[in-house]
């Protein structure tokens, strides 16, 4: 008798320290509030990836959460991944559109146009090895290949927090203490709140800027008023795709780049919860590609799988995919 396309999640109550395995789930409660924590985990980048492009960010929001629920159904929901927006894009999608660095991108259409070509070779490559296994792509890329690739684009990428986000002394001081809130909560805190530890850890973090600049003026007052005024309710501003040659040729090779993140990360997952993952890498492949043109298609940036993601997983130790989708 084959496997249901969806696993039959076993519902648990982990234990102290107990890991949560993909074909587990906890409670509705319990993850709801993870999901939470991974939105808050994967939120920065997301949103920083399409600024430094000249996108729109809300529809890069919007796509990412698609996104995930398109890779969530296509891998069966047995692949814990979330689909953010990708930073390896920037640097083709700078050239191809001619992206001055601040404000909306005017050549936006031609930039589309290339991440949709490019989501559709990825959607090749996953078919090919949906059909043909995995043994080729493994040795075209092998971890020593698919780990760099994902290092080298993090460690490029690490200058650009540093001089975004601590423009001064007291906001550099202020990073260090948000680190050392999320260490103190993963070491001192038990149960849930442990495995909570993000989330708990800039709540944390969050009172204390608000105490040193709101009550000693020691930096930039926290400012609600931008967020009462905004409005609850509104529609995405769509922008549809132009294919044009030189946009193409230069944005869809990148799918060599996703195809080396989601390769490694699918490794780094098998790693952590000892299941093999391998027979859903065609599909991993297929829906992110799927993701991507989806994405492309109405104005959002091409996504890829997050390593935030996986680091938020393996320090809860809860790998359980319905966490990064709502709990049904």
């Amino acid at each position: 008798m084959s496997d249901p396309f969806f696993p039959r999640w076993r519902r648990v109550d982990p234990a102290e320290g107990a890991v949560v395995a993909p074909d587990e789930r906890l409670s509705w409660p319990q993850t709801t509030v993870m999901g939470v924590q991974h939105v808050v985990a994967m939120f920065g980048a997301t949103v920083l990836a399409p600024i430094l492009m000249g996108f729109d960010p809300n529809i890069a929001i919007l796509m990412s959460g698609v996104g995930t629920l398109i890779f969530f159904l296509l891998t069966g929901g047995r692949v814990p991944s979330y689909l953010g927006s990708s930073f390896a894009f920037i640097g083709v999608v700078i050239a191809a559109s001619g992206y001055g660095g601040s404000g909306p991108n005017a050549n936006l259409p031609a930039a589309l146009g290339g991440i949709v070509a490019c989501g559709l070779l990825y959607i090749a490559i996953g078919a090919v090895v949906q059909a043909v296994g995995t043994g080729w792509i493994e040795r075209f890329m092998p971890p020593v290949v698919t780990g760099a690739v994902v290092a080298v684009i993090g460690l490029n990428l690490a200058q650009v927090p540093i001089k975004n986000m601590a423009a001064g002394n007291f906001d550099a001081w202020m990073q260090l203490s948000t680190v050392l809130c999320v260490a103190l909560v993963a070491v001192f805190a038990r149960g849930m709140a442990q495995r909570l530890l993000i989330l708990a850890g800039l709540a944390l973090a969050t009172v204390v800027y608000a105490l040193l600049a709101n009550g000693l003026g020691w930096g930039k007052p926290v400012d609600l008023s931008g967020v009462a005024a905004a409005a609850w309710f509104g529609l995405p501003r769509f922008s549809a795709p132009v294919f044009t040659g030189n946009a193409m040729l230069l944005i869809a090779p990148v799918a060599i780049i996703l195809v080396a993140e989601n390769l490694g990360h699918l490794k780094a997952v098998t790693a952590m919860t000892g299941r093999n993952l391998d027979r859903y890498m065609g599909r991993a492949f297929i829906g992110d590609g799927v993701a991507t043109v989806v994405s492309g298609s109405v104005g959002g940036t091409g996504v890829t799988t997050y390593a935030e993601n996986i680091g938020v997983m393996a320090a809860t130790r809860i790998y359980s995919p319905r966490c990064s989708r709502w709990p049904r």
